[in-house]
């Protein structure tokens, strides 16, 4: 698909679906695969270290009690990392900061360890 043809069709898709319903999904589902998978990597340079981490953790179903506890911090401190991750990957919640983790191999399926908290 020509870049002004998608182009054209993000905008199509963006104005007749309610709203936030085109927000990350469809429309890049209409962006040739490089430019996405650009862009999200992009997006996980903006992490700090300690961010990765949570991250990382976050994608094996931890809660917030059990990331204090795992990465020996207040649970104040990491709603304020699970925050921060939110806001600069321009996400929604919890699942689809887990979503992106998978779809960037930032972790894998089935490989359940903690070894060194990632």
């Amino acid at each position: 698909m020509s870049r002004q043809a998608s182009s054209g069709y993000r905008a199509l898709v963006a104005n007749s679906a309610p709203a936030g319903v085109t927000d990350g999904l469809v429309i890049d589902a209409c962006w040739p695969a490089a430019v996405a998978e650009a862009r999200v990597h992009a997006d996980l340079s903006t992490l700090t270290p300690r961010e990765l981490q949570v991250l990382r953790l976050m994608a094996r179903g931890l809660s917030n009690a059990d990331l204090a506890a795992t990465l020996q911090l207040s649970e104040a401190t990491v709603k304020t990392h699970v925050t921060r991750i939110l806001t600069k990957l321009h996400l929604r919640d919890r699942v689809q900061a887990v979503v992106l983790a998978y779809e960037t191999a930032l972790v894998e399926p089935g490989n359940r360890t903690l070894d060194e908290h990632e």
